[in-house]
């Protein structure tokens, strides 16, 4: 817990504005310890978890809802771009489920995990402005990559990229959040792999059969 909700007499800061970036950590801290012990997150809690303001707190999120969106975002970042040589097969399997993916996965712990399946689940506001805020970000270079695939012939030129990355990804989802298994299982994998093996021959053209 923090300093100041632990009741402790907080530091002192030397006259002057605190820095943007040092008040925005304070209040998705705040949040984010909210969050983890799984407390009701409102503006009140915030900023006595923070010691940030309420007015220099709506200045930077215009909502509850998408300070919420930003700090369940905490420590995610968006993929590099898919490298375009070699087997683009290979290329989407390990950006969606390789070594990469699984340090993604842990470096997000499975309790924040699964508070921010409740969180989004509970509340569409926020699932719809976590999508659109963060989620869609993240999918840019896998959809790019298929794009790339179907200039190239590799894949059908009829594709719905969108609805194949939810296909894709979605197997992965249905494994953590579903059957809670662990993307390091051997038997988890093959399931991933056959999956993904499964909906790609229903993508690739058929001059590349």
């Amino acid at each position: 817990m923090s300093a100041l909700a632990a009741g402790q007499v907080p530091v002192r800061r030397r006259p002057g504005r605190p820095r943007h970036e040092e008040l925005e950590q304070k209040v998705l801290d705040a949040a984010l310890e909210l969050i983890d012990t799984e407390q009701e997150i409102t503006i009140s809690k915030l900023v006595e978890y923070s010691g940030v303001s309420r007015a220099a707190l709506y200045r930077r999120w215009p909502s509850l809802t998408l300070l919420i969106s930003s700090a369940l975002n905490t420590g995610r970042v968006v993929p590099p771009a898919i490298c375009g040589q070699g087997d683009l097969r290979q290329n989407i399997f390990n950006a969606l489920f390789g070594h990469g993916a699984e340090q993604a996965v842990e470096m997000y712990s499975e309790s924040r995990f699964r508070q921010r399946i409740r969180l989004v689940m509970a509340d569409r506001e926020l699932q719809r402005a976590y999508w659109q805020t963060h989620v869609k970000m993240r999918r840019v270079p896998i959809e790019d990559a298929l794009r790339a695939g179907m200039d190239k012939g590799i894949l059908r030129s009829d594709l719905d990229v969108e609805a194949c990355f939810d296909t894709l990804a979605g197997t992965a989802y249905y494994q953590l959040v579903v059957r809670g298994e662990s993307f390091r299982l051997p038997e988890t994998r093959a399931r991933l792999q056959t999956a993904f093996d499964t909906v790609w021959r229903g993508m690739v053209a058929h001059s590349s059969r």
